[in-house]
């Protein structure tokens, strides 16, 4: 296993983008984490399913004279093992690479490329995963594989990453009015949306924008804060420059992952 091992990849946009893998102590954090959630959902699943079946047993006995029992049992493990797949299917899909347990530990499941995970991704490891656990075999694949890779991340063509950001820059310069613009931001909009390939893209230009010109400057911040508005769903921001304006996302997006 490598420690704190790193993988690069390039942004549509030509930006480098480096990000630390999870590792197998993040991971297994995390799926202790889901466990607990799917037990909690499984022992109420199972008493509701008792109670049911009692009653249906008792019924179809009364009206068919026939035993329903296998049956009941039958539906019973398919809709446990439905919800166990759903579960990591339905939360990577929804909250883009993320289930309860990978956001508590700021961890997220990218594309190889960086790319968001669709639910075609998330579905193969879902149905994977018992394979994995089977004899331990996914978490000796992650310690042993330059990418910790797991079979279902080698299936969907998928990679953990850390979803922590990134500390200032030194060359980075924020604003005082961006100071304060970031903290009503926090309270209108949901910056977990904002993947870190998109915060990425937003260092990169604040930290490079003064070596640009000014027209360049201008177009690509103006272009960049459209992009950010659309992706956070802001249909109405405070008038500021978008320059102010990506500062204060970029504050507000470290604040919010870190938990601060």
């Amino acid at each position: 296993m490598h420690l704190f091992n790193r993988v690069k990849y390039r942004t549509p946009e030509s930006i480098e983008l480096e990000f630390t893998l999870a590792g197998i102590g993040n991971r297994a954090w995390a799926l202790i984490i889901d466990y607990l959630i799917l037990a909690v959902t499984w022992v109420v699943f199972f008493l509701a399913w008792v109670f049911i079946s009692a009653q249906l047993v008792d019924w179809w006995t009364a009206t068919f004279g026939s035993a329903v029992g296998l049956w009941l049992v039958a539906i019973a493990f398919i809709v446990s093992f439905a919800m166990y797949a759903g579960y990591f299917a339905f939360f990577e899909t929804l909250w883009q690479g993320q289930t309860p347990g990978k956001r508590s530990v700021k961890i997220r499941v990218v594309r190889d490329d960086g790319r968001p995970i669709g639910m075609q991704q998330a579905t193969l490891r879902a149905l994977l995963r018992p394979f994995d656990e089977f004899l331990f075999i996914g978490a000796f694949l992650i310690m042993f594989t330059r990418l910790e890779k797991r079979l279902g991340d080698f299936v969907a063509g998928t990679i953990v990453i850390q979803a922590e950001a990134p500390n200032t820059s030194s060359n980075l310069s924020i604003s005082q009015a961006a100071k304060s613009l970031h903290e009503e931001l926090l309270q209108i909009t949901d910056f977990s949306i904002l993947l870190p390939d998109d915060f990425a893209v937003i260092r990169e230009y604040l930290q490079r924008r003064s070596t640009m010109t000014a027209k360049a400057r201008s177009g690509l911040s103006i272009k960049l804060a459209e992009q950010v508005q659309e992706i956070l769903h802001l249909e109405k921001v405070p008038t500021t420059s978008s320059d102010v304006f990506l500062e204060a996302v970029y504050l507000a997006y470290t604040l919010d992952s870190t938990g601060k």
